[in-house]
């Protein structure tokens, strides 16, 4: 079947395989992005999450479409991915500040427009390896390349929607999930291109800066909730001094 500029559907083994492979990428890496849509909507009112959940997935899978076509070119770029993971961790401390279980912390509510916002901006961040695996699986075929950027919605909409009520339910997958995306954000940075052309990185290095990160975005966050107490109290205390 001809698709004219989505390119064509034979059901040839060439096509399936592809088709296969985009199944297969899709399942292993849509955890990732599950995590962090689903500590971006745990701040939100319960009937207000699945709105969250299905807006930020959207919008994030809309504009990996377009992305796709420029990462592999973009991936080459010294220090993007540095960056890229820099912006992962901030994300990721502050969403552990926002969602960890301690009832001493100070919140501000959050909006479905916050949400979706850091949705959208930790997933095309994280989704560079998931655009550059699609695409290089769909060989050009436009079809199989929006087939399998747009069956990761249904499948992060799903994963999300579980996380975000097991961390009701069990507030330490919040730690796990900060963890996640600590060890994420260490992975860009260190097999950015210019990361590799300085350490030339082996796997034993890679693990542990994923270790290094995902400790560090914890520690982080439990320093800063521990600051925010402590400005809390000294506020009161001079409230109540005054």
């Amino acid at each position: 079947m001809d698709l004219g500029i989505l390119g064509k559907i034979t059901f040839d083994l060439n096509f399936l395989s592809a088709l296969f492979s985009i199944v297969i990428i899709d399942l292993i890496l849509a955890g990732d992005n599950a995590v962090v849509i689903a500590m971006a909507v745990r701040s939100l009112p319960k009937e207000q999450r699945k709105k969250g959940i299905i807006f930020g997935a959207g919008a994030a899978v809309l504009l990996r479409v377009m992305a796709t076509f420029f990462v592999a070119q973009l991936l080459q770029i010294n220090y993007l991915k540095i960056v890229g993971g820099l912006l992962i961790l901030w994300i990721a401390v502050k969403l552990f500040v926002e969602g960890a279980p301690e009832d001493s912390i100070q919140r501000q509510a959050t909006t479905i427009g916050q949400a979706v916002k850091v949705i959208v901006i930790a997933d095309i961040t994280m989704s560079i390896d998931n655009m550059l695996a699609v695409g290089g699986a769909s060989h050009g075929n436009l079809f199989l390349l929006i087939f399998g950027l747009g069956l990761s919605i249904p499948l992060v909409v799903f994963t999300s929607n579980l996380l975000s009520m097991l961390m009701d339910k069990y507030p330490i997958i919040i730690y796990i999930g900060a963890a996640i995306l600590g060890k994420v954000g260490g992975e860009m940075i260190i097999t950015d291109p210019f990361t590799i052309g300085i350490l030339n990185p082996g796997k034993l290095m890679i693990y542990s800066t994923e270790a290094i990160f995902a400790a560090g975005v914890i520690i982080s966050g439990k320093l800063w909730m521990k600051w925010q107490i402590s400005k809390a109290e000294k506020e009161e205390h001079v409230h109540e001094k005054g």
